[in-house]
């Protein structure tokens, strides 16, 4: 079927070198490949909005921030996250040319009442000795050790609203390839007054991606990840891949501690709350299997029940 509304969430591999490096050569040459699947797609007649992580190249501000606090004050985590935006948002554009692409710095709203900001765990950037963390701890941040050392931890909230949705879903009956609300969107909370003020947090990429998803009206979600399928017994001799589920199969899964919080897990429950809020499927698949997941020959699908 073509004409279909997707909404393709893209992992860190995607960004990156394959042995993770995040200089700005491998950087392109990822999105470049990335983009060729995409393309593939559009080509196909599938209208196309992109959301992406960012976690490495956020790393490389933050790291950039702490090496030069002596000369110029460290810039705020949801500067960096637009920073990003912009930034990956560009290298799409240009790996697309000529199919018409727009970027959308993308907002996302959060609840300053969420229980993550009284407990932050989101780890961020690199592990430094207890020196360092004290030098930052100085500065208002909160830094926790971990067995290889100390890093920083921030509130990780959930998304309540991507606030610029309307100018993507404006884009995309233009005829626009849209990218928005990478790396989870810039977290912004509402004040008392009124007025929009961005937070020190991180929100998770794959909630943001079903939360964007459902506000571009997009008939699929496609989580992009590093393997073709989610795996249930992952680990074990009874490891088997997981093909079309209903969500109440997957819940089951779910319920049963089949997917690991800190990888699958947040793509598992993101696939589930898009199909059960009235999405019609949801693919989690491996970045070069994206075209053949659409059309249902391969990955994770969580289908709506009728």
């Amino acid at each position: 079927m073509t004409g279909e509304r997707v909404l393709i969430a893209l992992g860190g591999n995607a960004m990156t070198a394959p042995d993770g490096s995040a200089a700005p050569a491998d950087q392109k040459r990822a999105i470049e490949r990335a983009m060729t699947h995409v393309a593939d797609l559009i080509g196909h007649g599938h209208r196309v909005a992109i959301t992406h992580g960012n976690g490495p190249q956020v790393g490389n501000i933050l790291l950039k921030n702490q090496l030069t606090a002596h000369v110029v004050p460290p810039v705020p985590l949801d500067w960096c996250g637009a920073q990003t935006q912009g930034t990956l948002g560009a290298l799409i554009m240009n790996a697309l040319d000529p199919i018409p692409a727009a970027t959308v710095v993308t907002r996302t709203l959060v609840d300053p009442d969420d229980p993550a900001f009284h407990d932050p765990v989101k780890p961020i950037g690199q592990y430094f000795s207890v020196v360092e963390a004290r030098r930052f701890q100085a500065l208002g941040q909160t830094w926790r050790e971990f067995e290889r050392g100390w890093r920083r931890v921030v509130a990780s909230p959930r998304p309540v609203e991507i606030l610029d949705a309307a100018p993507a879903v404006a884009l995309m009956e233009a005829g626009y390839t849209v990218v928005a609300a990478g790396g989870g969107g810039v977290p912004v909370v509402r004040a008392a007054d009124g007025g929009l003020h961005g937070v020190e947090a991180v929100i998770d990429k794959d909630h943001a991606a079903c939360a964007l998803a459902q506000a571009v009206g997009a008939d699929i979600l496609v989580i992009a990840t590093d393997v073709p399928h989610a795996i249930a017994g992952y680990g074990t001799p009874e490891a088997r891949p997981i093909g079309s589920v209903t969500p109440k199969e997957m819940r089951v899964l779910q319920a049963e501690g089949h997917f690991a919080s800190g990888s699958m897990g947040p793509k598992v429950e993101a696939a589930l709350r898009f199909v059960e809020e009235g999405g019609a499927r949801a693919v989690i698949t491996s970045l070069d299997n994206i075209a053949a997941a659409i059309s249902g020959n391969i990955g994770t699908t969580v289908n709506r029940e009728s």
